[in-house]
């Protein structure tokens, strides 16, 4: 199945990163010389994706500005300039500007690298993955060893059936969740008004049997300090010498 949209969360306010985040929004701070939104723009592109809403609200005007100069998908603003909806009120109001297909949902500010050549990509792995009729959302995960910036925090324990529960101790098989989705917008047909957070909609799918996950293969970065801007630096710089 090829996916042709996408929303990306990339309304959040970066406190964690100033003072960088001072005078740029997170998902714009450059990572190797591209902007982190930029890292999964380009996995859209490449995965197919036409379209892509994307949320906007701290320093809006500098987002919209980049968002309006990319070019290889047409990309709508999810405004939320008056009103923060949180992650899972962000996706609700970003998928009312989309249609009624399955759709890819990114995080601005978590990406990867290091995909195999001559094979299909994690995304589009994710999209062949997906299966609306067992599945509420299939999610991207990764292994603790192939990620830089993490904190170590495992989210789910994933089943040999592709199951996601949320990580214990002790249980099998952790992995993290590396900000990518697809779902079927229909699911937010019941959403709350105003913002919320969509670990309601996660452990509601675990509830039902009906949270996936697929590993993502290459290596997973998470920047969420300025000091980690470094490590994610030189992790890029070693994989550039090995491709």
């Amino acid at each position: 199945m090829i996916i042709r949209q996408a929303m990306v969360l990339a309304a959040g306010l970066g406190t964690r990163m100033r003072p960088v985040t001072d005078t740029i929004p997170k998902p714009l701070v450059k990572i190797g010389g591209k902007p982190m939104i930029d890292y999964g723009l380009d996995a859209l592109v490449a995965a197919g994706v036409e379209t892509a809403a994307v949320n906007v609200h701290y320093l809006a005007e500098q987002m919209i500005d980049h968002l309006s100069a990319y070019s290889g998908l047409d990309i709508v603003v999810s405004d939320e300039r008056e009103r923060l909806m949180n992650s899972g009120g962000g996706l609700a109001k970003g998928l009312e500007l989309l249609d009624r297909d399955p759709v890819f949902v990114m995080n601005a500010d978590l990406f990867w690298i290091g995909e195999p050549h001559g094979k299909p990509s994690n995304l589009e792995r994710l999209a062949g993955f997906f299966d609306s009729a067992t599945m509420d959302m299939a999610l991207l995960c990764v292994r603790l060893e192939n990620t830089t910036g993490h904190d170590g925090k495992r989210d789910f324990s994933l089943g040999e059936d592709g199951r996601l529960t949320r990580y214990r101790e002790g249980l099998p098989n952790p992995v993290v969740y590396a900000g990518a989705i697809v779902l079927s917008p229909t699911l937010f047909d019941d959403a709350p008004e105003g913002a919320f957070n969509l670990n309601i909609y996660f452990d509601r799918a675990i509830a039902a049997g009906r949270l996936h996950g697929l590993v993502l293969e290459g290596h997973w970065l998470t920047v969420g300090t300025p000091e980690a801007i470094g490590e994610a630096e030189e992790t890029i710089r070693k994989f550039s010498e090995i491709a």
